[in-house]
């Protein structure tokens, strides 16, 4: 099943989506598209690794996510992605349109055919002020047209607000 997890920051998104692997009883791997650029990112990165379980595989992958997924998809395991808006991020920090619009289209091709349990974390930005800056109002654009053709490609959409889960789109856990 593959499960979509929205929410502010802080608002218990990772914590549920590590809950839901861990539920799964599967072998987990865990793709991070975080990269530490600066000490307040790295504290951010190392919190995080604490938090998860030391047994899950680890895959660091900023750019190329619908490779990864591709080719670790298969089998009995479950894959976490954590967080779509930080993939995102790193592809508008590029600036090169070819390599974002190939690798968005990459990851929303592969989605379905992802045989694997697939837990996608992303921060839900745009219910708040429009940004004033024109990279941050692409940014805002590009996470809600990729956050709407994920929710249309999973089974299951779920909303975190203040740690409590509400179901969007599909079963309930």
């Amino acid at each position: 099943m593959n499960t979509l997890i929205l929410g502010g920051v802080r608002s218990g998104k990772s914590r549920l989506a590590e809950q839901l692997a861990i539920d799964s009883r599967l072998a987990v791997t865990y793709i991070a598209t975080a990269t530490a650029q600066d000490d307040e990112m790295r504290a951010r990165i190392n919190s995080h690794c604490q938090q998860r379980p030391q047994h899950w595989q680890l895959i660091e992958e900023p750019i190329h996510l619908a490779a990864v997924l591709q080719a670790q998809a298969g089998g009995s395991q479950c894959l976490l992605v954590d967080c779509l808006t930080l993939w995102l991020t790193n592809l508008l920090m590029t600036e090169d349109e070819a390599l974002f619009q190939r690798e968005r289209e990459a990851l929303i091709t592969v989605l379905p055919s992802i045989n694997s349990e697939l837990i996608l974390v992303s921060n839900e930005t745009n219910m708040g002020v429009m940004p004033l800056g024109k990279l941050t109002r692409r940014y805002c654009d590009e996470a809600g047209r990729l956050h709407q053709d994920i929710a249309q490609r999973c089974e299951r959409v779920v909303m975190t607000v203040a740690g409590l889960p509400q179901i969007l789109k599909g079963q309930p856990f």
